[in-house]
């Protein structure tokens, strides 16, 4: 439990310092970013005097610094600011699209995981033979194309051509569950064949890595069934990389559907990050990039403490 705790502690130490370098990051970057929410709003034909006044109104007059300690300081009481846009809190534009994006996380998590960790048993049993080969291929072929590609080959044929599912996943929670279900179904599923080959291999690698240990040898030897031997002596001990690569790429699912929710016009998190980078809102910019980075981290954490706990090994170092 000690090491467990230390590594607590040292993960959120790094943690909190990675979210300040963030938030340090996003400011520079949206800084040197030509034009400012001002000119966005008022438009090219403004005059310099109406846009100076408005930037005063802002705040926006202030030198950087002294507007980013403002900012940090109301960060550190729990307050986001306000979204310099349209004035509303940044809390409450927060709340339903998190919650939106973590329903597409979720959706594309409840079928990646299941369908990797099956096809890595199915392709360690079955190591070379067709199957196996069929399903590295297509898995390192998905892998290989980027997101955007893959939701727009979907949306050809699933939409377009077959025009079974919609191509724009506008949901709403006053809609049903299986409606909610019905139009996330392709931003799920690029996402699934995004990250299904990391899973799949790992858990495809791992087991077969185990199973040219000794006392694997020793179980087939005693005539034990090949997926006896998989289940109950194989599998617990591949269990520490299969978890965290599945933690690392749930974490994937989430901060890393930017690019997947603007091709969907999905409204989440991701979407209203990209908006806001168009109006040059900083403080919604930082929000949105804070949480993302703050779930990452802490779902990297998760990883690194399921990995002790699954494995004495690392529990008990020599």
């Amino acid at each position: 439990m000690n090491n467990i705790a230390k590594i607590l502690a040292q993960r959120f130490a790094l943690g909190l310092l990675s979210l300040w370098v963030v938030s340090v990051i996003i400011l520079v970057g949206v800084e040197f970013l030509p034009g400012d929410i001002a000119t966005e709003i008022l438009g090219q034909a403004a005059t310099p005097e109406s846009v100076a006044a408005f930037r005063r109104s802002l705040g926006l007059d202030l030198p950087l610094y002294l507007r980013y300690g403002q900012w940090l300081g109301a960060l550190l009481q729990g307050d986001f600011g306000h979204s310099l846009a349209n004035g509303r809190e940044i809390g409450e534009l927060l709340g339903g699209r998190l919650l939106n994006t973590l329903f597409l996380a979720l959706v594309s998590a409840c079928i990646a995981v299941p369908l990797a960790l099956g096809l890595g048993f199915l392709a360690a049993i079955y190591r070379n033979s067709i199957f196996d080969r069929f399903i590295n291929g297509f898995t390192l072929t998905c892998i290989s194309f980027p997101e955007f590609f893959l939701a727009y080959l979907l949306i050809l044929v699933f939409s377009v051509k077959a025009g079974w599912l919609p191509s724009l996943a506008n949901i709403d929670p006053s809609q049903p569950l299986l409606e909610q279900l019905y139009r996330v179904t392709l931003p799920a599923l690029t996402l699934t064949l995004v990250v299904l080959a990391h899973m799949m291999r790992m858990t495809r690698a791992a087991i077969i890595n185990l199973l040219a240990s000794p006392y694997i040898e020793m179980a087939n030897l005693k005539g034990l069934s090949r997926w006896r031997i998989i289940l109950v002596h194989a599998l617990p001990n591949a269990l520490a990389p299969i978890i965290n690569v599945i933690v690392l790429n749930l974490a994937y699912l989430v901060v890393g559907v930017v690019v997947v929710e603007v091709v969907f016009v999905y409204p989440g998190m991701g979407q209203l990050m990209v908006d806001s980078v168009k109006k040059r809102d900083l403080p919604v910019v930082q929000a949105c990039s804070l949480v993302f980075a703050a779930t990452y981290i802490l779902l990297n954490l998760s990883a690194d403490v399921l990995s002790v706990v699954t494995n004495p090994r690392l529990r008990h170092p020599r």
